[in-house]
């Protein structure tokens, strides 16, 4: 039974937070029943034993399904159990407490043991405890007991169970092998563990080739030249040859296949440098220099300043006292200041390498997972008390050793499964948007062209029948003979070549030049760092032109860490830092001791000394402090500014010289920031040997815990804290408390008891920190100024201005996050911000719920609202009942800012919009926790400098700064969709062009399946004569120079929108060549009606009228290529006048090959009658100004009557005039507007016809009124000009 004296400090402390929890108080229970007589505490006894049982089945049953958050199985509250239980509990639980503080050294080889028959008490509503199982159990709780099991058991032929205090955690999970890892120490492991070799790489020796086919032929096209090489082996059906399609369906592949090799191999090679990394480790007591790849779990290493850790570690001791060490986070949070980690004392002496051969035990922890900040696991020394481990512990893969000479460490985690790699995703094989409409728009086409195949088998089926007796000359009963299967299979290969075969080659190569034109950007080159821009792969290049969500990591990515403290605000009286400190008015009033003077050194102590920074002092006497945030550094900055110097810190205090008086804290206790308390305290001991709380954290935190008596400076400072935020300064409040040793000392036990929980080990703590965190007193506020790097406001804004919504994802504290976002513009002050900070499920879908129905009443596309959410209401609003209306409220707001958030949610974060909106998402990170978002985004861009390589090697794109992607979009994205889109158009053009006309052949040749053309000319077609101009429209075209595309964000809209490429666009040239065809063929068929006869005897023929469509249709596709070029260079000039030379060229050579060369016999002399005709030089101006004028008549209204804002900027670079004139100023035409629903042509006022001049800029139309008007009821004046839209909406209501 519990003393009821022992309670009274502790009541006290639970009376200082919260009076009304007195009444709940279990141990005042406890005495009004100790009252009661003993027979009613009898009865009392008996039901609450069997709710007992019951709790301890739930409990098996919690530890069997791993719960992470409390339970329907919780009951309403503790004091439901009763009195006597909680005695019952309290005593049993000291008992066998007392009973595990030692365990036995086994006896047994294979290390099992027979443990004490106790089970723990599991409950997710109420606090662990130990209860008696078996031997312990008083009265009729031994019937709660199973007889079969019991008496297994007694007979040992079942293992008893297990104590759960063994082994449990945060994660629920509980003693079941299978659900946890057991790691032996200086022993063979129980069970064989991943190993520690890692791979990045798309592919390996095996793999590459299924894996390389299948991402070709996931390319229709790839797939339909495939088939057409295999019907061409087939005898006799091939009109054009057996290898005419294989041979550069082999080539094309061959050249993609190179390039996705040496692409890859960067990635063996990155791996490989990794892999072959060494470290030393512990083999039968001797260090032995081995490769990370050769680390297995169990093994002992030793970590070297400045090494990266090769594997997730449990530290065991470091060079530093109290095996303290400090590690670099860059490559996992984005975060290059030093953190703090410390070995447990059980562990902290093994200093010498014998010390460690003689560790003997286990390791058992949690099984591999994503969580970064979360480890649970407990170190069972033989013959010693169970230690717990924690985050604090462990040395995560990628960190790296700082300021520290050495640890001693053992895996844990290995290779792909340690936290870093867990929350990496393999290497995804990402398409553009353009590649797949293509591939869609082919297979379109490709149906067409099979309708073409049937409708020419069948006329050539009809056609034999009805001239199989008349034309018995043709010899036509051979034909009668074949199938319309056979005569398919010949229309099929003929009509091939609509598809082009070279695209997929000529796309390879304009895009890996297009790569080459970004690697060698001198505006994206960082010279401080001597960092390029680098395409790390080519196939998204138009990509970076159609971006509609843009994914930014805060930390390293928008900022540059560098904070500086700007003012701060003591007593009603705002201070800021001079020269010197002498200079400042704060140390003046100090010295002068003012009437705040006090206060001012409690502030200035308060900044000195609660902090987790470490000092580094140079040679040369300065010091370097190193910081887990940056914020933390600027504040003691600021402390050193004024004169209090922190230059010392060892686990038990904090020295600070104190305008040259040296004084000592002893460091008490550290309550952590989490984004849950927002907050940070220290606990310490004075000089004078009192106990003071140093608190500092948010405003709406702090003011919340000040006591009721202290009002002195509360508005002041609010107003103050007000005015810096105004000013983008990121903001603490400063409060300080005594703190009574009897208090404390009562505190200190809770504390201690919440520290050492094993489950809900957080929770606890937190709990424990609100007993203590109250009746403050505000000392003030302070002022940080954080710096961003260079150029990122102004790059948010263009980037905002071409219509980019940018959301920021990142693991930083939420304060931070949202003061980033004011500083770089992203939010501007009159934005309403939502914050998402819930506990529950339930409370997330609520507050959801309710913001979505707010914002569904509103007309604008679009609300002027930043929305923040933290990790953990993100982990709600991602789940599957919530991810629809959560991302329904995200595309509804401006900017989303995700702050606490893991990598994986960023993963998930941009995988949803991704997947929801199909447009075209960009995630940006610098560190390795960015890896996940940007191998799921639509590209990635990685950020190589101080954070790490990480991020750029698993990136599509690198730049050395943020304010490069600027260029990067709006410059190379918009040129390289530009070029693509004409390339691609052109190429489908061309072909179309000239391979339909084999069909409008086939009406003359009695669909025989004749070619009108030379073989050897269908081939090199493509690959020669019409091959330059392609080339020259991917790498030169543009519309606009760089610098009118960096000052004008708009004209990045039409690539955004896909305004260049769509399926409508597609089937327009697709029309426009089929109707061009349709000229080729039959005006050189109506001028050739007349036979002529040459000097040698020869007749013109098919083959003569065929080169003569051939010239005319090249002529026509260069010049069509030239229609179409906006910026020429001497490059264009020569690919377009340079490919019809060349068919000339190849003319007059190719008609000379017979009898030199035994083939081309029907080409010989073909130059004589094809040059000596007057005809085809007549023609050869008149055919293709013919085909091409309907094209020029369609540009030049277009340009005149519908001409795009890129047009006119365009005219004006041409004209050398200056493009704000066009942004201003406005184009006029007249337009009527008429109300739905009326009678036609009525006007919507009460005139005949009402006037309009409205002006297009950037896409918005803006009507301007003129003229006398007659206003409804409902439209003011006041909201004239309007857009049409809202002209269009008010009146039809």
């Amino acid at each position: 039974m519990t003393e009821p004296g022992n309670n009274k400090s502790s009541s006290s402390i639970i009376n200082q937070n919260d009076s009304s929890r007195v009444n709940g108080n279990p141990q005042n229970r406890a005495r009004e029943v100790e009252a009661a007589p003993t027979n009613t505490r009898l009865v009392q006894q008996v039901p609450q034993w069997c709710y007992r049982c019951l709790r301890q089945l739930r409990g098996i049953a919690l530890r069997h399904t791993a719960s992470l958050q409390p339970t329907g199985f919780a009951p309403p509250n503790d004091g439901e159990e009763g009195p006597a239980g909680q005695d019952q509990d309290a005593g049993a639980g000291r008992r066998s407490r007392e009973q595990a503080q030692v365990e036995p050294r086994p006896s047994v080889p294979n290390g099992s043991r027979r443990r004490a028959e106790t089970a723990t008490e599991v409950d997710a509503g109420i606090p662990m405890r130990r209860i008696t199982a078996y031997g312990n159990c008083r009265g009729p709780a031994r019937l709660c007991t199973s007889p079969k099991r019991y008496l297994l058991e007694k007979l040992r032929l079942r293992k008893p169970p297990k104590h759960d205090e063994d082994f449990t955690s945060s994660a629920g999970f509980g003693a079941d092998d299978s659900e946890r890892r057991i790691i032996a120490l200086n022993s063979a492991q129980p069970v064989k563990y991943c190993n520690n070799r890692i791979s990045t790489a798309k592919y390996n020796v095996i793999s590459f080739l299924p894996s390389f086919l299948f991402e070709q032929f996931r390319r229709y096209s790839n797939c339909f030249f495939l088939l057409i090489a295999l019907l061409q082996q087939i005898p006799d059906v091939s009109p054009t040859g057996r290898y005419t399609t294989l041979v550069p369906l082999i080539f094309i592949l061959s050249v993609s296949a190179i390039k996705e090799i040496i692409e890859d191999i960067k990635r063996h090679r990155a791996d490989n440098e990794i892999n072959h990394r060494l470290i030393d480790r512990l083999e039968v007591s001797t260090w032995k220099t081995v490769r990370w790849s050769e680390l297995t779990v169990g093994d002992i290493v030793k970590v070297s300043n400045d090494t990266f850790f090769p594997a997730d570690l449990v530290l065991l001791s470091s060079s530093e006292p109290q095996a303290m060490c400090f590690i670099e986070t860059a490559n996992l949070d984005g975060e290059t200041n030093l953190k703090i980690r410390q070995g447990v004392p059980a562990t902290a002496k093994l200093l010498e390498t014998k010390d460690l051969q003689q560790l003997e035990g286990t390791i058992e922890c949690e099984l591999p997972n994503r969580l970064l900040y979360e480890f649970t696991g407990v170190l069972k020394e033989y013959g010693k008390p169970v230690v717990a481990l924690g985050s604090d512990q462990v040395l995560q893969r990628g960190a790296m050793l700082r300021n520290t000479s050495w640890i001693f460490g053992i895996v844990v985690y290995t290779g792909h499964e340690t936290k870093l790699m867990k929350n990496s995703t393999s290497a995804p094989l990402k398409r553009s948007t353009v590649d797949k409409l293509t591939n869609t728009q082919i297979l379109m086409l490709f149906m067409i062209l099979i309708s073409l195949c049937i409708t020419s088998g069948l006329c050539s089926l009809f056609w034999t029948n009805k001239h199989f007796m008349t034309d018995w000359y043709l010899a036509l009963g051979d034909h009668k003979s074949k199938s319309l299967g056979y005569n398919l299979l010949t229309f099929f290969i003929l009509y091939n070549n609509l598809i082009p075969i070279s695209l997929q080659v000529t796309l390879e190569l304009v895009r890996f030049l297009q790569a080459i034109f970004i690697n060698y950007d001198i505006e994206m080159y960082h010279e401080e760092s001597d960092t390029p821009a680098m395409a790390r792969t080519s196939n998204l290049n138009e990509e970076l032109g159609m971006v509609k969500y843009i994914f930014s990591d805060k930390t390293g990515t928008l900022t540059r860490n560098v904070m500086v403290f700007k003012k701060c605000s003591i007593a009603t009286q705002i201070y800021e830092p001079e020269r010197t400190p002498s200079e400042s008015l704060l140390v003046q009033n100090i010295i002068s001791r003012h009437e705040n003077a006090e206060d001012i050194e409690e502030f200035l102590t308060l900044l000195a000394v609660c902090h987790t920074v470490i000092p580094e002092k140079k040679e040369d006497g300065t010091i370097i402090y190193h910081a887990a945030s940056p914020d933390e550094r600027a504040l003691v900055d600021g402390a050193r500014y004024f004169g209090y110097i922190f230059d010392t810190r060892t686990p038990e205090y904090v020295e600070i010289n104190a305008l040259g008086e040296r004084k000592r804290y002893e460091v008490l206790n550290v309550l952590e920031f989490t984004s849950t308390r927002k907050r940070m305290s220290l606990i310490v001991r004075t000089p004078e040997g009192n106990i003071k709380l140093f608190c500092k954290g948010a405003d709406s935190v702090i003011y919340e815990r000040l006591a009721a008596r202290d009002q002195a400076y509360r508005e002041t400072t609010l107003q103050h804290l007000e005015e810096f935020a105004s000013e983008g300064l990121r903001t603490l409040c400063l409060a300080v408390t005594e703190i009574p040793p009897e208090v404390y000392d009562e505190w200190q036990q809770t504390y201690h008891k919440a520290s050492t929980s094993l489950q809900y080990r957080e929770r606890k703590v937190e709990d424990a920190a609100n007993l203590i965190e109250n009746n403050l007193r505000l000392l003030g506020a302070t002022a940080i100024e954080d710096r961003l790097q260079d150029g990122v406001p102004d790059t948010i804004a263009s980037l905002l201005d071409a219509g980019i919504y940018i959301w920021v994802l990142t693991g930083d504290k939420q304060e931070t996050a949202i003061n980033i976002g004011y500083s770089c513009k992203l939010i501007s002050h009159s934005m309403d911000v939502i914050i998402l900070n819930e506990e529950s499920l339930d409370a997330t879908r609520d507050v959801i719920h309710r913001h979505s129905d707010e914002f569904k009443h509103s007309t604008a596309k679009d609300v002027n609202v930043a929305l923040v959410i933290d990790g953990k209401t993100l982990k709600y609003a991602l789940s599957c009942d919530l991810r629809g209306d959560f991302q329904e409220l995200c595309l509804i707001c401006r900017v989303v800012i995700c702050c606490r958030v893991s990598p994986i949610q960023k993963a998930e974060v941009v995988e949803m919009v991704t997947q929801s909106t199909k447009a075209v998402t960009l995630a940006i990170g610098d560190g390795a926790n960015d890896v996940a978002m940007i191998q799921k985004a639509s590209v990635g861009i990685g950020i190589s400098g101080v954070e790490g390589l990480q991020a750029s090697c698993a990136s599509d794109y690198s730049i050395a700064q943020f304010r490069f992607l600027k260029r990067l979009l709006l410059v190379h994205g918009a040129w390289n969709y530009a070029r693509i889109s004409k390339l691609i158009l052109y190429s489908f053009y061309k072909n179309v062009c000239l391979y339909v006309i084999e069909l409008w052949f086939a009406v003359y040749s009695g669909w025989s399946g004749q070619i009108l053309f030379e073989r050897w000319t269908i081939g090199l077609y493509n690959v020669v004569f019409t091959a330059l101009p392609p080339f020259a429209i991917g790498l030169f075209e543009k519309f606009c120079t760089a610098d009118t595309m960096l000052r004008y964000p708009l004209l990045y809209k039409p690539s955004q929108t896909a305004q260049l490429f769509n399926v409508k666009v597609f089937w327009i040239w697709i029309c426009n060549a089929l109707l061009h065809s349709v000229f080729l063929f039959w005006l050189p068929i109506v001028a050739y009606k007349s036979e002529n006869i040459w000097g040698d005897g020869k007749t013109s023929d098919y083959l003569m009228l065929g080169n003569i469509v051939y010239t005319y249709v090249v002529v026509t596709v260069c010049l069509k290529a030239g229609l179409i070029t906006s910026s020429w260079t001497w490059l264009t000039h020569a690919a377009i006048w340079g490919s019809i030379a060349l068919w000339f060229s190849f003319v007059l050579v190719y008609s000379h090959f017979w009898p030199t060369f035994n083939f081309a016999t029907n080409f010989a002399g073909m130059d004589i009658q094809l040059f000596s005709t007057p005809v085809f030089w007549l023609g050869l101006p008149l055919v293709p100004i013919t085909t091409l004028l309907i094209d020029v008549i369609c540009k030049l209204i277009h340009n005149t009557v519908f001409k795009t804002l890129t047009e006119a900027v365009r005219e004006t670079e041409i004209q050398r005039n200056d493009p704000e004139q066009v942004m201003s100023e406005s184009r006029s035409s007249w337009i009527c507007i008429f109300t739905r629903g009326r009678r036609r042509g009525a006007p919507i006022f009460g005139y005949t016809r009402l006037r309009h001049k409205f002006a297009k800029t950037g896409g918005q139309l803006r009507c301007l009124i003129t003229g006398r008007l007659r206003i409804p009821r409902g439209l003011r004046s006041n909201r004239l000009p309007c857009s049409v839209d809202s002209v269009w909406s008010k009146t039809n209501n």
